[in-house]
């Protein structure tokens, strides 16, 4: 292996990290999909797990999304001022995924043990809303910032990874 084969992989690992959060991310959103869906068929999780399970996926898009706002956006916007607009997209898109994990709480802590067809309907307009927003939201982000992750050399986040980089198993 040559110099330049070992620093390109070395900044390649900011990238491909992000691809498997958001591989990470999007896994769990459909097992929390799929518990809805059983919710709403009958079987499956009773109200007070699904809550939890959505809690531990809002949690974890959170603490993403609120790492690339802290960590990954400013220094993007420090080697890349070209991207700022792309970057201000995707705090926006932040945002929204914020109100719309809001509105799946809500709807999910209102769910009765057995479900009824109004708040069925409702709970899966709300994840499916959140699923749309986030696939869009993830699908820009990697065509728009993963080049310009992959060649950022930040060597503090490759002794401690920042939190819009990290996959909990």
């Amino acid at each position: 292996m040559d110099a330049r084969s070992g620093a390109s992989d070395r900044l390649t690992a900011f990238g491909t990290q992000l691809l498997e959060a958001h591989i990470w991310l999007r896994e769990m959103l459909e097992d929390l999909s799929d518990a809805v869906d059983d919710y709403i068929d009958g079987k499956g999780l009773p109200p007070r797990d699904l809550r939890a399970h959505c809690l531990t996926f809002c949690t974890a898009l959170d603490r993403h999304h609120k790492g690339e706002d802290a960590v990954a956006f400013p220094a993007i916007a420090h080697d890349y001022p070209e991207l700022r607009g792309v970057l201000a997209t995707l705090r926006t898109d932040h945002n929204q995924l914020d109100w719309l994990m809001q509105g799946l709480r809500k709807v999910l802590d209102a769910l009765p043990d057995e479900p009824d067809p109004a708040t069925s309907a409702k709970a899966r307009q709300e994840i499916t809303a959140l699923s749309a927003v986030m696939l869009t939201h993830f699908i820009y982000e990697e065509k728009k910032i993963v080049a310009a992750l992959n060649a950022l050399d930040v060597p503090e986040w490759r002794a401690d990874p920042p939190a819009f980089l990290l996959v909990d198993d």
